[in-house]
């Protein structure tokens, strides 16, 4: 059901030309209730836009669009239904989503997107449900004129730029890069000396981060690098947390166990001589091992469908589930650039707000730009780096407050865990 104040209308707001060139692109935003969603919402209507808002209950958009005070079109629709999804969009729209668990209920949005030749940009922390994407839509969009740029947020934006800006410092002899994430807290001194523990991972994230990251570890994960020894480089499949890195930065040591992200899809486009890719998460502190151990321990027990199903039921009633994380959280991701030894060649360090405010600035701004007239994107499934080239990802990200600083060397060493 389509609200009578805005479909109709929400076209011509558009301002769509029959016959001739788009001059302006629709924002279509799905999820726009939900906690991330709003983020978003604010975010465009302080850059004056005026988004269609998509869901199920056109009363709880309608509800949230006058708590905003902005007067918005909404669309009633099953968000979960491409073929709805196809209906209602058009190849001159930029699509955010916010729908998740993703791999449950965001593939509809995303494929509805590519069929029809719209921009597509999401939330997602789901490595998985990236890998789908490229996979399987990169041709379909390409032959659209659709861009598909999956988990364009906190996940896993930052340590795509941070990989690349030191990939192209390290120059032609770069083999390998590393990225990790991290949570910091202001009003602690310098952010850069601040180590998170395992109770920041409570505190400055939500229930649903939480619920994503228990239910990861039920996933297949990934990894880029060569299956064997002189084989050429690619994603191959490897659990989440199978290796522990290290990061010596600004005079602090912090630890990340891998996890799947776009940057192991997207930056070998770009850097075709990378024979390896990692990407570590660390937000646990001291605990990062345990939890690491922890992972290794479940993994074949995981591989149970009703181990799985009942992990789920377990994450959905985490204590503090309904709570907001607490508003001094700040984000930093560190990446390194080595040689075909694995001599580091080159270190870059972004600092930004905690992720949610993060990941509402880069889709705000991603959807902005890419509706644009004068906007260039690469069409087809990509990582953000390849869709909008590193110069303009780079003033993006700049403009929703990610930021480089300069902490000093920071030498990051690698330890394997159990397999």
């Amino acid at each position: 059901m389509n609200d009578s104040r805005s479909f109709d209308g929400c076209r011509d707001s558009a301002l769509r030309k029959a016959g001739s060139a788009v001059e302006k692109r629709r924002i279509v935003l799905l999820g726009a209730t939900g906690y991330t969603g709003q983020r978003v919402l604010r975010e465009l209507l302080a850059r004056g836009e005026k988004p269609t808002l998509v869901g199920r209950s056109r009363t709880r958009m309608l509800a949230l669009a006058d708590r905003f005070e902005a007067d918005l079109p909404v669309a009633e629709v099953d968000v979960t239904s491409t073929a709805d999804l196809t209906r209602l969009l058009e190849p001159s729209d930029v699509v955010v989503s916010t729908i998740g668990p993703f791999m449950r209920l965001g593939m509809a949005a995303v494929t509805a997107a590519a069929r029809v030749g719209a921009h597509y940009f999401d939330s997602t922390g789901e490595g998985t449900f990236a890998r789908r994407v490229l996979l399987e839509l990169d041709a379909v969009a390409a032959v659209r004129g659709a861009t598909l740029v999956p988990a364009f947020g906190y996940d896993y934006v930052p340590g795509n730029l941070a990989g690349a800006l030191a990939l192209t410092r390290a120059g032609e002899r770069a083999r390998h890069v590393e990225a990790g994430y991290f949570i910091t807290r202001a009003g602690q001194g310098d952010e850069l000396l601040y180590r998170s523990t395992l109770r920041d991972a409570y505190t400055l994230t939500t229930g649903g981060t939480r619920q994503t990251l228990v239910a990861a570890a039920a996933e297949d994960g990934f990894a880029y690098r060569s299956p064997r020894p002189w084989a050429t480089a690619r994603v191959v499949d490897e659990r989440v947390g199978k290796r522990v890195r290290t990061f010596h930065y600004g005079g602090v040591k912090r630890t990340a166990m891998t996890v799947p992200g776009t940057e192991h899809l997207g930056l070998p486009e770009v850097f075709p001589q990378l024979e390896s890719i990692e990407v570590g998460l660390g937000w646990f502190g001291r605990w990062t091992r345990p939890v690491q151990v922890a992972a290794t321990i479940q993994a074949p027990l995981l591989r149970s469908a009703k181990v799985r199903a009942a992990l789920e039921r377990w994450s959905e009633r985490l204590p503090g589930s309904q709570r907001e994380p607490d508003p001094d959280g700040r984000s930093l991701v560190i990446a390194v650039a080595r040689d075909s030894r694995g001599r580091p060649l080159a270190t870059t360090a972004l600092t930004g707000p905690d992720p949610y405010e993060m990941t509402g600035s880069l889709l705000a701004w991603g959807a902005v730009h890419a509706a644009q007239p004068e906007a260039v994107l690469k069409p087809g499934a990509h990582g953000p780096v390849a869709a909008f080239g590193l110069d303009t990802l780079r003033l993006g990200a700049a403009e929703a407050g990610v930021h480089e600083v300069d902490g000093g060397v920071g030498l990051p060493s690698m330890t394997t865990g159990r397999a």
